[in-house]
């Protein structure tokens, strides 16, 4: 049996790769596409079978229930407690982070002894944060939400700048300390720009963890606090579920994390991998 040429064979295996890879892709995006497409549905197409693949006119009032009910809100309380909790967060953790590197602060197992407390599980403390919370009236407050994510997220900011700022050379701030700056203006300067990929990859993953965050914003907000992965669950009954709702409150939720990685995604890619390849 004749065998192909090797160009024939290169040719197949790149064939076959790009199959799969078209293959792993659509499974991948099809979720993706199904949760947006029925929020788009009327409830006689979402519940059709066989299923109705596209709708045949779209419908936005699913989106128009939403902020009609107020329910959208949700949406906004949790833009607000991820971007502020994450800002506060990459303040304290980078100025943390830079202690532990050029100070040694702590000695050398301090940075393992944050970073465990990133491990600890929610579960195990909510109920005490509860007491405390209603103790101090922050129960359903920005304040007290706010407090919480940035506390929870400065172990993985700390650990994270502290990598990036490693990378850092020292020569460069001691230059800026000769030519008359300050240790803060040092950070800021030198620091900051230099670590600026890696500053924006911590502060997208940050805010991810806290837009995803459920737990603590199940147990401690009511209804002025709402966020909307707290707000989703609230469609889900005992007798139906508002499939409806549940995805259009989905798609809005996904929107901002998505402009956030769209934005910032030459950032990540760079952040990521800085300090993979030594010189």
């Amino acid at each position: 049996m004749n065998k192909l040429p090797f160009h024939r064979r290169k040719d197949v295996r790149l064939a076959l790769r790009y199959l799969v890879a078209c293959l792993l892709v659509i499974i991948f995006v099809f979720p993706v596409y199904w949760l947006f497409i029925i929020s788009f549905k009327t409830p006689d197409e979402i519940f059709a079978f066989p299923p109705v693949w596209y709708p045949e006119s779209i419908q936005f009032s699913n989106y128009f229930v939403l902020f009609k009910d107020g329910d959208a809100k949700s949406v906004l309380n949790s833009l607000i407690l991820a971007s502020v909790s994450t800002f506060f967060a990459m303040i304290f953790g980078t100025i943390a982070a830079y202690s532990l590197v050029r100070f040694r602060t702590g000695g050398e197992n301090l940075a393992v002894w944050i970073i465990s407390q990133r491990m600890m599980p929610p579960v195990a403390i909510v109920f005490p944060v509860f007491l405390l919370y209603v103790f101090f009236g922050w129960v359903d407050t920005f304040f007290g939400l706010i407090l919480l994510y940035t506390a929870f997220n400065l172990p993985y900011v700390i650990w994270m700048m502290r990598g990036y700022i490693e990378d850092i050379p020292l020569e460069l701030e001691e230059s800026a300390l000769v030519d008359g700056c300050s240790r803060w203006e040092v950070l800021w300067k030198v620091v900051m720009p230099m670590a600026r990929s890696g500053l924006f990859a911590t502060a997208v993953f940050t805010f991810v963890f806290a837009w995803n965050e459920f737990l603590f914003a199940l147990v401690l907000t009511r209804t002025e606090v709402t966020t909307y992965t707290v707000q989703v669950t609230h469609y889900f009954g005992g007798q139906s579920n508002f499939w409806a709702k549940i995805a259009a409150m989905s798609v809005l939720g996904t929107i901002p994390v998505f402009i956030a990685v769209a934005t910032m995604q030459r950032y990540l890619v760079r952040g990521i991998s800085m300090g993979a390849v030594k010189g």
